[in-house]
């Protein structure tokens, strides 16, 4: 439902042709900047991990190494070898496939300023498939085709570096390594081979080294590219709902030190095609501590546009109606209400009130919690769609602070002002007025406050926030930004998600 239509010769407060004041600037960069320090003036929002998380998120790569394992297509391998008494040894591996995969133990290392050093060690598997070969010489003539199995034990080697790949952060695990404690290559499972098997399965257990290795780290590469997108794409899609998103395209490559891991977000709000712009952030490494695992560091200038957006989208509204409208005006109020109102909710049958945004509220984050300006403009109906009992604009000044706790957002009001700067009644006097004024501030701004509560609390849970384990989260409100604080579970829903698409 959107906003109500202006009703007789009222002055219409509100249009929807209004221009997005989304602030435009040729300053903002296209691509990530070679320097952290000079991006950190186009950030909207920083993600910081710390090593206490890395730790929990290094128990699930396991997980990922054996899809990377199970996930790998090794080619066929054709070659030919000249052997002592054998001669021309002619060959080809064909179906090979992996089973009975078990990993040992995942360890890992943040390097400053280079990446990340992992080594999963104890990776025991078991490689099937069929192999084609011949030789021969003066003493033999052969040509066969059966099945052969591999077995393996091997300790793996990655160190992924992450930098800025169009406009993403990006993973590179180029440098990736694999060394064989055991590697048999058995022919028809004879695992006690004849001096002239042992011969020819020696040779080769060299070539299925080398495309075990190649697959392997080509497949790690792959998820891991895989798996940066998916992170990061579940992050837009967590920022964003209907036509407003968040791009959250990174301005610099990730900084590494022992301690974290921290990534720098443009964080540009978009409303149908209109795109917001940030190049005056106030973002500084030091306002962020390494106690917690995760910290978010998220502007006032992201917050704004999506108010912006927010505003022009109509999401700014509320309609109330009935019992539910009657019952809020229980609560005792030193203003008498004035006989006009009372008539409208208890004698009409069919009390309605229409709240809606008539500016666009403004938003300003200090130490205090988080102010918020705006005009509100309300309609209080009794009967008479086309002919209000009431109407009134009131601009409101807000400090409000949050909270996260039982996987629910909660919004306290800290301090509020309310100036009613219009109203339209035959007899309105200044008791009305002052009735009108505690009445938004002891009814209307919980009301909107406890909406706003369920509707953040939807919308959380609608991208998943629910179903991860957050510990202690806390929200701390800065100068200009917010800084949003927690320890965490591995959300094991988002393993099994990555898994399946890696496994498509």
């Amino acid at each position: 439902m959107r906003k109500p239509a202006a009703r007789g010769n009222r002055k219409e407060t509100y249009t929807s042709k209004h221009k997005l004041n989304f602030k435009l600037s040729a300053a903002r960069p296209e691509a990530c900047l070679q320097d952290p320090a000079a991006a950190y003036r186009f950030t909207g929002a920083v993600c910081r991990l710390t090593y206490p998380a890395a730790v929990v998120l290094n128990e699930k790569t396991t997980k990922v190494i054996e899809a990377a394992f199970q996930h790998a297509r090794y080619p066929s391998v054709k070659g030919e070898k000249y052997l002592f008494l054998i001669g021309t040894v002619l060959y080809a591996l064909e179906n090979l496939e992996i089973h009975n995969l078990s990993i040992g133990r995942s360890a890992f290392e943040l390097r400053p300023g280079e990446g990340i050093s992992m080594e999963i060690t104890n990776v025991s598997a078991v490689f099937n498939g069929r192999i084609q070969y011949g030789y021969g010489s003066w003493l033999v003539n052969i040509e066969h085709s059966i099945d052969f199995e591999i077995e393996s034990q091997i300790d793996l080697g990655i160190n992924p570096k992450l930098y800025c790949g169009a406009g993403k952060v990006a993973a590179d695990t180029s440098d990736c390594f694999l060394n064989f404690h055991k590697l048999s290559l058995h022919l028809q499972g004879d695992k006690e081979p004849n001096w002239l098997k042992k011969l020819f399965t020696d040779f080769i257990t060299f070539t299925v080294k080398l495309v075990v290795k190649g697959q392997i780290c080509k497949e790690i590469n792959k998820v891991a590219s895989i798996l940066a997108d998916f992170i990061q794409e579940r992050a837009e899609q967590f920022l964003s709902d209907g036509d407003i998103s968040v791009d959250i395209g990174v301005a610099a490559a990730p900084v590494i030190t022992a301690n974290y891991i921290e990534s720098y977000h443009k964080g540009l709000t978009s409303y149908r095609n209109v795109s917001a712009v940030i190049n005056e952030s106030v973002f500084q490494p030091d306002q962020l501590t390494e106690h917690k695992m995760l910290y978010f560091w998220v502007s006032d200038q992201i917050f704004n546009p999506m108010f912006t957006a927010a505003h022009h989208d109509g999401r700014f509204q509320l309609n109330l109606s009935g019992a539910e409208l009657t019952e809020l005006f229980k609560t005792k109020l030193s203003s008498p209400m004035p006989e006009y109102i009372r008539k409208c909710l208890l004698e009409s049958g069919s009390p309605q009130l229409s709240v809606w945004s008539s500016s666009v509220p403004h938003l300003h984050t200090s130490t205090l919690g988080t102010n918020i300006r705006g005009t509100l403009s309300a309609q209080l109906h009794c009967g008479a769609p086309d002919a209000p009992t009431l109407f009134f604009q009131a601009e409101v000044d807000i400090d409000i602070t949050a909270s996260y706790a039982d996987k629910k957002v909660f919004l306290q009001s800290n301090r509020s002002e309310i100036f009613v700067l219009q109203a339209e009644f035959a007899s309105l006097n200044q008791t009305h007025l002052d009735f009108i004024r505690e009445a938004l501030e002891k009814i209307g701004i919980p009301k909107v406050l406890s909406v706003f509560e369920t509707e953040v609390t939807r919308l959380l849970d609608k991208q998943g926030t629910d179903l991860f384990d957050i510990f202690n989260p806390e929200v701390l409100p800065q100068e200009g930004f917010v800084v949003i604080q927690m320890d965490f579970g591995f959300p094991h829903h988002l393993l099994v998600e990555f898994l399946r698409r890696t496994l498509e």
